[in-house]
């Protein structure tokens, strides 16, 4: 995961990004024939995705849950995460035709993605003596000083809007 980075920290990015969770979960447990290859194939994804800069792909966070794990990637924009889902040849394009073949719906294997797309004006995040994680770990950091000292004044920073859903 990367050396604890001492002191606070928070990621200022100019630029909108999407936020991609993704994961599964196993029905079945008495099926792991089903649920195995599932959860086989987000590692080689990553590995694609890791070795290839150009997909648009920032960076992912892991975590586990009963009867399943999920990942939070982050990405420069929901035009790249597409061309890389619909990309022919692509580690996903054929680890969904195996996942359609094998599970589809007969109830095994559940599998869930949200996807967020994120204006540069409207997140915030604090990391204080983390190594690198979720979005501190895809994009570069800063010190959360001065206007970036508390999550009122990190939203004020970007210029959020944050009375917008009371309108």
């Amino acid at each position: 995961m990367g050396e604890i980075r001492a002191g606070r920290y928070t990621v200022v990015s100019e630029e909108p990004f999407v936020v991609f969770l993704i994961g599964m979960r196993v029905n079945k447990l008495l099926r792991p024939g089903k649920w195995l290859p599932v959860a086989r194939a987000m590692p080689r994804m990553l590995k694609e995705l890791h070795a290839d800069a150009s997909t648009g792909f920032l960076g992912a966070t892991g975590f586990a849950y009963w009867r399943g794990g999920g990942l939070m990637q982050y990405w420069r924009s929901f035009e790249d995460l597409e061309a890389y889902a619909r990309r022919k040849g692509g580690t996903h394009v054929s680890a969904w035709a195996e996942f359609t073949r094998n599970v589809g719906d007969d109830g095994t294997v559940g599998i869930w993605h949200e996807t967020y797309p994120v204006d540069p004006r409207n997140y915030e995040c604090i990391y204080g003596n983390m190594p690198p994680f979720g979005l501190g770990g895809a994009m570069p950091v800063v010190a959360a000083k001065g206007a970036y000292a508390n999550a009122r004044e990190r939203m004020r920073a970007r210029g959020a809007d944050m009375n917008a859903h009371t309108k």
